[in-house]
């Protein structure tokens, strides 16, 4: 049997979360489905110290716990579940969760999130949030005076490695490529710091250390003649290889750019479908902070509340 909901939020994290809070406090009776993974990326962050209102920091499981607890506490349904296929072209809304109960929206949100790209390193997992990070702008602060290292070549590459240079005593830049991909503003300016040495035709195959990252192994040529392998002394280890936006489902129902990031309205949440709003980092590659994303959560909720009574529902 199918359930009907004046507001669908879809996700969770920094975006979903403050989108209940301002849609249970206008009334809009919000169903929030977690997702695959409940309270998004920074759960897997130790230490946030730069959303406002924490002097003393936070921990990342914590700040979504408290996020949570304030949608609740307003009366937001919060349920495990995930979506699985959506239908946009007919109304009203539908949204499928774990391939069986349909729920019929009258708006939704989109909360979705990204996911960041990784190597594939096993070491990448053993040290999560010790020294292994996917967000310059998150992490960097911890590094002041440190080493650290960046993988990628591409504009972000460069942009974490400049911003890290600001704040460390050593970048490396680890390049597969023998070359940069990254614009050429962008290829001068990390080129031409001091701070950042560029690991040209190298690949990181592993890190080590006793209590997180101390170090990085590196091979340059991987795979021919003049093969070299040497090691690295870092503190922190950034990806910087990309992030990948969870908008699969709803590929053909909604605009999406190349990369798979929701279009929305310039300087709004709002779609290309009536009453289906986008919220968070599945419609930011660029800023992509717990902040801005619970902004836009408020956004999203406030245009779904107008959207829905100037409908009369």
């Amino acid at each position: 049997m199918n359930e009907k909901v004046r507001c669908l939020i879809i996700g969770s994290g920094p975006a979903g979360y403050t989108a209940a809070i301002y849609a249970s406090r206008a009334n809009l009776s919000p169903v929030l489905y977690e997702g695959i993974q409940p309270g998004g990326q920074l759960t897997t962050t130790t230490e946030v110290e730069n959303f406002p209102g924490y002097p003393e920091g936070i921990t990342g499981p914590e700040l979504m716990e408290d996020l949570k607890k304030q949608a609740s506490r307003f009366g937001a349904d919060i349920r495990f579940g995930i979506a699985t296929s959506v239908d946009f072209n007919s109304y009203p809304r539908k949204v499928t969760i774990d391939g069986e109960k349909i729920i019929e929206a009258n708006s939704v949100i989109i909360a979705t999130g990204a996911s960041a790209k990784y190597l594939g390193l096993a070491d990448e997992t053993k040290y999560a949030g010790m020294g292994v990070s996917a967000c310059a702008t998150c992490d960097g602060f911890f590094y002041r005076k440190k080493t650290v290292a960046v993988v990628g070549g591409g504009d972000t590459a460069c942009e974490e490695a400049i911003y890290l240079a600001g704040l460390a005593e050593k970048v490396y830049l680890i390049v597969r490529k023998p070359f940069l991909r990254a614009s050429k503003v962008m290829q001068d300016r990390a080129i031409q710091n001091p701070k950042i040495e560029i690991l040209f035709e190298c690949n990181a195959v592993g890190l080590f250390g006793d209590n997180g990252v101390e170090g990085a192994h590196i091979v340059k040529h991987q795979g021919e003649a003049n093969e070299e392998k040497f090691d690295i002394k870092i503190d922190g280890f950034f990806l910087a290889i990309g992030h990948k936006p969870n908008t699969d489902i709803f590929k053909g129902q909604i605009n999406l750019d190349s990369v798979g990031y929701i279009i929305t309205e310039a300087g709004t949440p709002r779609t290309c479908v009536e009453g289906v709003f986008a919220a968070g980092d599945v419609a930011d590659p660029h800023y992509r902070q717990a902040i801005t994303a619970a902004g836009t959560g408020c956004q999203a909720a406030i245009e779904a509340e107008r959207y829905l009574s100037e409908k009369g529902w």
